[in-house]
């Protein structure tokens, strides 16, 4: 059966990573953490008159260069400026030729979230009528193509990367300090460092073009690699390759002067590896975590070092994980993993589960902020994925904890039989030894003066012989036989090796408790290839949140796009958890423009029917100019509805309508949701 054991490992790592890729491959497009939320002139709106310029509101704040936002007349010309320039916050724009004839223009934007992924789209307005017009605005993707697919595939490889460096290395140090002399062991994270390095410098190379024009001609374009280096994105991955350099410092380290020391000596040494590994590992963390969804978003101060923790903790147990397969199936048969390492692995794995749950829960209601986002959006979809892969890792963990607890059961006995036989064994040959030397000493009594006769014919004789025989030596080593019959034994002395070394690895895998141990933890480590490309693409998705925000303000602006009254219409949901305390608000501004304007409120339970609050508040803020909140006290009009008049917006530009809910004396809760202000 052990004969059979590699091939199907292979098998199925070779299975595992397909599946892998198939994922990456899948994922199509990048998906942004940044999006749309508003737009003047919004999207299909028919204006009388051009407007002076295009302004368009985003989720996060966005990178952008001089073609990030352009507009094209019908027949495809720009006539904008180029200079794109943000008027505070979230909020982008750019000045129009003046003098434009009517007819439906184009928007279109390719631009750089906050959180380092591309975001692009296109949308029409007109002026005076529709026209027709030559620009398609449909397919409008950033990231995609082969670049984008290759820059995926990096992606992946740098996670996967710093979870064999990090967890190799703590696996060593942590739970197996002799494996650091084992060579699988060494090249494994060696391995590790060489993939994470090459992936970041793959990255760097593509980032200009993954985030621009997605040619491939572009990935060696200097200038471009020139304004990466000066993003945050770019400023992350040099920062990951500085810090490789000490990781590479470090695992000479580990695999050189910490292996040839002796046992008492190494603890003096692990210390100082613990912390400085820890201080690299975590810095190595950090490059993701100030650079992607951590580093934007709701509470991003706590959520980075929340995100350091969490991929830390991946790292430990997945990447312990396959370690321990490592030198369960590749480790020298002379020096098998100990049962105490096993069990040491076996804790640190569930420090790590319980880390990773903790984080786990706070980065799902941070990128999520609703139940329904679960199976509304993409992101939340994939993270059910990712939770049901955890579950069956931890499944199998569970058995693999068994196979472990059986194994540290039978080692005593096995080791106590076997002591015990070879005490039976010497005991009997050194009886036989004992009677032999009886007989001979006897034997030779009686022939010793016999023989000492013969003794110099055969000294003479022997001495005759010998000279011959060292003749012939001389000359057989002049025609080469002497180094054919050295080759000879080398080579047998290597099958001796070999033969040995195969009759050990039988015994060793002759337990059925470690060759159980060996095909749980294969199976972890194969659920674990998916998990890390679930991963790779959930990093790459658009959060819950900020889809369905995005969702809202798409509804919002279809609802607001008529041009004769110009009304805003906002639906907000709400859950105050107590009595009657889940209900819709919805909010209509009229004609939403500077100046007075019309505010009707009303509240509807979620079967449509209107009922009344104890209180309801409003209150209007634009926070780019930082004016607000201006507060708003409707009346109450009759059952469900609020009503105020003469509400005066001073200035045009996007606005939050922030609404307050109280069901009781206690219940209550704020919602916002932005609105554009012509």
């Amino acid at each position: 059966m052990t004969q059979t054991i590699a091939p199907r490992v292979r098998t199925l790592v070779l299975l595992l990573l397909a599946a892998a890729c198939a994922l990456l491959a899948g994922a199509g497009p990048a998906s942004a953490h940044a999006a749309l939320t508003g737009s003047d002139p919004r999207q299909g709106a028919v204006v009388d008159k051009a407007p002076a310029q295009v302004s368009l509101t985003f989720s996060e704040s966005v990178s952008m260069d001089d073609d990030s936002l352009r507009v094209l007349d019908p027949k495809g010309r720009r006539v904008d400026d180029g200079r794109p320039s943000g008027t505070g916050g979230t909020t982008y724009s750019v000045k129009l030729h003046a003098g434009l004839p009517d007819g439906t223009y184009t928007v279109t934007y390719q631009v750089v979230s906050a959180d380092s992924h591309p975001v692009a789209g296109a949308y029409t307005f007109s002026v005076g009528a529709p026209s027709e017009t030559s620009v398609s605005v449909s397919a409008q993707a950033a990231g995609g193509g082969f670049v984008g697919g290759l820059y995926g595939v990096g992606r992946y490889v740098s996670y996967a990367a710093f979870v064999v460096l990090v967890g190799g290395a703590a696996f060593v140090l942590a739970c197996w300090p002799r494996g650091s002399g084992v060579r699988a062991v060494q090249r494994l994270v060696v391995s590790g460092w060489l993939a994470l390095t090459a992936a970041t410098l793959l990255l760097l190379l593509l980032r200009g073009s993954y985030t621009g024009s997605g040619k491939l001609a572009d990935v060696f374009d200097l200038s471009l690699l020139g304004e990466v280096l000066q993003t945050k994105s770019g400023a992350a991955l040099v920062s990951r390759l500085l810090l490789l350099a000490a990781a590479a410092l470090f695992i000479a380290v580990l695999f050189g002067a910490y292996d040839k020391r002796e046992d008492e000596e190494r603890r003096d040494l692990t210390f100082g590896l613990a912390v400085g590994g820890s201080v690299v590992a975590a810095g190595l963390a950090a490059t993701w975590a100030m650079s992607e969804h951590a580093s934007v978003g709701l509470q991003a101060g706590l959520a980075m070092p929340v995100d350091v923790v969490h991929l830390i903790a991946v790292a430990t147990w997945l990447g312990g994980l396959t370690a321990l397969l490592v030198a369960l199936y590749r480790g020298p048969a002379q020096t098998p993993v100990p049962t105490v390492a096993v069990r040491r692995f076996s804790r640190v794995a569930f420090g790590s589960v319980v880390a990773l749950v903790a984080t786990g829960t706070y980065q799902s209601w941070r990128q999520l902020g609703s139940w329904t986002a679960f199976t509304d959006t993409r992101y939340g979809q994939l993270l059910l994925v990712k939770i049901g892969l955890v579950a069956v890792l931890v499944g199998i963990a569970y058995f693999s904890r068994r196979w472990t607890a059986q194994l540290a059961e039978t080692v005593p006995a096995v080791a106590g039989q076997r002591q015990k036989e070879r005490v039976a064994a010497s005991g009997g040959r050194r009886d036989d030894e004992a009677n032999a030397a009886g007989k001979a000493t006897a034997a030779g009594k009686a022939g010793a003066a016999g023989k000492a006769g013969a003794a110099g014919k055969a000294t003479a004789a022997g001495e005759a012989k010998a000279a011959g025989k060292t003749k012939a030596a001389g000359k057989a080593s002049g025609t080469g036989k002497g180094s054919d019959g050295s080759q000879r034994a080398a080579q047998l002395a290597r099958q001796r090796a070999a033969v040995d070394a195969a009759r050990q690895k039988r015994q060793r895998d002759a337990d059925p408790h470690r060759f159980g141990l060996r095909r749980s933890v294969l199976a972890e480590a194969g659920v674990a290839v998916v998990l890390l490309a679930v991963t790779t693409v959930l990093t790459q998705t658009e959060p819950g949140r900020t889809e369905e925000d995005a969702k809202a303000a798409g509804a919002t602006s279809a609802t607001s796009a008529a041009p004769a009254t110009g009304a805003v219409t906002l639906d907000m949901p709400f859950d105050t958890g107590g009595q009657n305390g889940k209900g819709v608000v919805r909010v209509e501004l009229d004609p939403a423009r500077v100046g007075a304007n019309d505010l009707h409120l009303y509240v509807e339970r979620p079967d449509g029917t209107a009922f009344d609050i104890p209180e309801v508040k409003v209150a209007l803020t634009q926070k780019a100019k930082d004016i607000g909140p201006l507060p708003v006290a409707p009346d109450h009009i009759t059952t469900g509805h609020w009503s105020a008049d003469g509400v005066q917006i001073p200035m045009a530009g996007d606005w939050e309508v922030a609404v307050t809910v109280r069901t009781s004396d206690i219940d209550q809760v704020t919602l916002t949701k932005n609105a554009q202000i012509g």
